[in-house]
Order: C-alpha cells, then structure tokens, then sequence
C-alpha cells in the first residue's frame, strides 16, 4: 500500500500510471495523515516555484514546510517503513558553478527555495527509526509526456518556425525525465539496501539550449534555425531593454543562457544500475508529446 499525496501533479499522476498494480491511497493536499495502513508514503504535495511572482511568500512555507512536517511526523508515528519526498536542487542554489552535488552549501535565495531547505532540515533533525528509510530527493527540471512547464513555453517559440537568436550562447543545464525519477522511486521502495539520505536526481547529460531546439526541431522532423548573433550586440541589446522595458532585458537573457549541471552519482552509485532513459531520449520522447 502506497500513501500518496499530491497526485493531481504531474508527478503525482505519472505515480498513479507506474504503480498501478499497487493499492495507492490517495491524500492530495495530506490533510489526514493516517497512514498506518500503508507501507510506503509518497509525499509530493507542494507549492511549486511561481515564475510570474504573485505567489504569497507564506503560501511556500504552509505548504512545502509545514505540511511536510505534518505527514513526516505522521509517518514516524506510523507502521510505514518508507518515505520518499521531493525537495529541490533549489534548495540549494538558484546558481551553480561547476557542477552542484549534494554537499554543496544550501543557499536558497527564493521563499520557495527557503521552504524546501526548511523541510529538508526538520526531517533530519530527527532520529530515523530502526526497520524505517527516509529519502529527500531534489529533482531538477522534471519533464514527461503531458509536462506543462517551461519547455513547453520554449517548444511554442521553436513552433512557430522563428530563428533562435542566441545560438552564440554555449551554456549546460541538467533535466530529470518522469521515466528515471519513477525507476528510483521504484528502486528506494522495493530496495532495503539503499541508505536514508538525500540524494540529487537528474538525468546523465546535461544539454545546452541549442541543443534543446536541436531536438524540439527533429521531434517536427524539421531543421533547427539558429542564428550565431553576436554576443556583445545581444547583451547589448538586453541591456536597452532593462531601460525599455522590452521582452529581452539582462535578467531573461541570463536566464535563457546560464549552466545549472546537477550531479547525479550518488543515486547512480546508490542504486547500482544505469538509468532507463537517456537525457536526449527522455526529451524526444516529451517534445514528441507537445505534437499532439
């Protein structure tokens, strides 16, 4: 028996579909912790990252914090033996040099970064019970067939058959397709030979944003159009926009063209088994889906 809250998410869903020959207990929002009955907890009910700000900075802390802490203590109370969550790399950090694994320094700028390290740090302030394992995993950008994020924004641009202008750019970032993260949730459930921990979860390549374009244009089975714009005139550019207020301002373009690469070998090692699914074909698989 699987408890599980948060599956009207998109994780939350993809839960429901892998592990549908288990009995799940559904909780969306875990408001009755009584999980006594259950052997396994999936806490995923959250507030996520609002892009557009107009998310109150309580609402983060209600939900990302003190409900986790509301369904962990109810799972130590509980005869369950696992609990398996999801943090965020930006628990840690909205920036990362070089290559961000799990011993990285947490320094979470954002209220919904804050609330995630604060979950984090209550769960492991306590004791783990012998007989039970506790896992934080803290995805990066997590993609799949039916996805809504910010690729999809990125795909609607690529669609509309508009050169990207920043082929000048040369940046990595790191994605966590649906496929791997239910193969670990699979693994840290049936396996009692992974330790309690926190564990960072992302596929093996990081990809650069041309490449992303790359692979949204094959999914189409047409040719990227990417424009090599010189650096200076494009930063140049979004410099006039910081003062203009135009789409493109120095912000978004750092945004567009930072490296996030999130390690993922210490659940590689922990697990002992290659992921499932490539980087390249995770993201094929989730543009393809945007088609239709």
């Amino acid at each position: 028996m699987i408890y599980l809250t948060g599956a009207s998410g998109f994780v939350g869903k993809s839960v429901l579909n892998y592990f549908l020959g288990n009995c799940v207990n559904v909780s969306n929002r875990g408001d009755e912790c009584k999980i006594d009955s259950s052997s396994v907890v999936i806490h995923l009910a959250g507030k996520a990252h609002d892009l557009k700000n107009t998310t109150k900075s309580q609402e983060y802390y209600e939900v990302n914090t003190e409900l986790t802490k509301k369904v962990y203590d109810s799972f130590l109370a509980s005869n369950a033996r696992v609990f398996i969550t999801l943090s965020s790399v930006k628990a840690v950090a909205d920036q990362v040099e070089g290559e961000l694994i799990e011993q990285h320094q947490p320094n979470p700028v954002t209220h919904y970064g804050k609330s995630k390290l604060l979950a984090e740090q209550y769960i492991f302030s306590k004791e783990i019970p012998e007989g039970k394992r506790v896992y934080v995993l803290r995805p990066c950008m997590i993609h799949g067939p039916g996805n809504k994020g910010n690729l999809n924004l990125l795909f609607k641009i690529v669609s509309k058959n508009i050169p990207w202008p920043l082929g000048a750019f040369e940046n990595k970032r790191s994605f966590c397709s649906i496929d791997n993260l239910m193969f670990i949730f699979k693994e840290l459930i049936e396996r009692e030979d992974i330790p309690s921990g926190i564990y960072n979860v992302a596929d093996d390549e990081s990809l650069s944003t041309n490449e992303l374009i790359q692979l949204i244009s094959q999914s189409q089975n047409r040719k990227a159009k990417l424009w090599n714009i010189s650096k200076k005139f494009i930063e140049g550019v979004a410099s006039i926009g910081d003062k203009l207020h135009l789409p493109l301002n120095t912000e978004r373009l750092q945004k567009l063209t930072d490296s996030y690469i999130v390690s993922n070998q210490k659940i590689k090692l922990a697990i002992g088994k290659p992921l499932p699914v490539s980087s390249r074909e995770g993201l094929l698989k989730t543009f393809k889906s945007f088609n239709n």
